[in-house]
């Protein structure tokens, strides 16, 4: 049975930007049991707005028969720091002043959110992780713990990442931020502000998670009326009503700013040096219409890790790709995982 609990870190915890939290505490999942060598363990790095429930988004690739087996393997997904579904936030309770931080939260980075789930794997006592898996900014997490901690990471799974956040990347979220910020309830202190400039967003986002084709093939309309209301704009609003109702506009800031942290060069010479610091088994996956995180990201990635393989998910839903097609991702990981031994694959590119 999926299992979920608290973990409360109760030390002063220092922030890459030199600000600290006074301890946190992380929402997390286990599913399966541990066996006596611990060495079944698979660490699960959620996306942007996802939670510690993979089942809820990834459940074609965890379950009973499935390629990551309760009955074979223990599972653990931590809530990420600055999300909303039970994990240290914007909306927590700031221990200092007794009331939610909301806009003081600090700006976190990619490093703070692995360092805080690297706390949480010795608090279970998990010496090193079998595989470490996540796509989009999960797959960003769990390159950066790969590369900080080397030695705790077995097999690594990269999917639809890259190395650093690219311009392109960044844009696109400052874009979505600026329509958070220009909701006027952004300024005020309460669980809600900036809830309908995240619904713009949210419309943003899904333009860069999908593709040309996937909208005409999904949004074509059936009349010439032009009474009617559009598919794709009534679509996008549904998407943006839908987020609305189960997340706050701190966090999604908060997150789209983490995202942009992304650089596992950073303080490590370059992107290249730090990626051969990785000693895991790698499999580096792509998905070849995505436009958010485009091929040319995971080919370099996999270019400077010493033992990477790559493969490519075909799809038409764009960066979206990673968390709809579960068959084609299937077969992949369960190929990578019979392997015993992984050759590299080198893919000459420029980055």
């Amino acid at each position: 049975m999926l299992k979920g609990r608290v973990f409360n870190y109760t030390e002063e915890f220092t922030l890459e930007s030199g600000r600290s939290l006074p301890g946190f505490q992380l929402f997390y999942t286990t599913w399966g049991t541990l066996n006596e060598d611990r060495s079944n363990v698979v660490w699960v790095c959620h996306a942007f707005t996802g939670n510690a429930f993979v089942k809820d988004w990834w459940g074609d690739l965890f379950g009973e028969g499935k390629t990551f087996d309760p009955a074979k393997h223990f599972i653990v997904c931590a809530n990420s720091l600055g999300s909303c579904y039970g994990s240290t936030g914007p909306l927590s309770l700031n221990p200092d002043t007794g009331k939610p931080y909301y806009h003081t939260f600090p700006v976190l980075t990619i490093r703070d959110v692995v360092r805080a789930f690297d706390a949480l794997r010795e608090h279970l006592e998990i010496e090193q992780i079998n595989v470490l898996i996540g796509g989009s900014i999960g797959g960003q997490q769990a390159l950066e713990w790969a590369i900080e901690h080397p030695e705790k990471v077995k097999r690594l799974v990269q999917v639809a990442g890259n190395a650093r956040q690219s311009p392109w990347a960044i844009a696109l979220n400052e874009s979505q931020r600026m329509a958070i910020e220009q909701d006027i309830t952004w300024q005020l202190a309460t669980d809600d502000a900036g809830l309908e400039g995240m619904k713009t967003a949210r419309s943003v986002a899904l333009l860069s998670y999908r593709t040309y084709n996937s909208y005409n093939q999904a949004q074509r309309e059936g009349s010439s009326d032009l009474k009617r209301i559009y598919r794709a704009a009534s679509y996008q609003r549904y998407q943006g009503e839908k987020l609305a109702k189960r997340f706050n506009a701190y966090s999604y800031w908060q997150l789209s700013k983490i995202m942009d942290s992304h650089n596992v060069g950073r303080n490590r010479g370059n992107t290249e040096a730090a990626l051969r610091q990785v000693k895991a088994e790698t499999l580096v996956i792509g998905v070849d219409t995505d436009q958010l995180f485009p091929l040319v990201e995971q080919k370099y990635v996999t270019r400077y890790i010493p033992n990477a393989t790559f493969q490519v998910i075909h799809s038409e839903a764009g960066h979206d790709g990673f968390l709809l097609e579960t068959d084609q991702l299937s077969r992949h990981l369960d190929t990578f995982l019979q392997k015993k031994q992984q050759r590299k694959t080198w893919i000459p590119t420029v980055f």
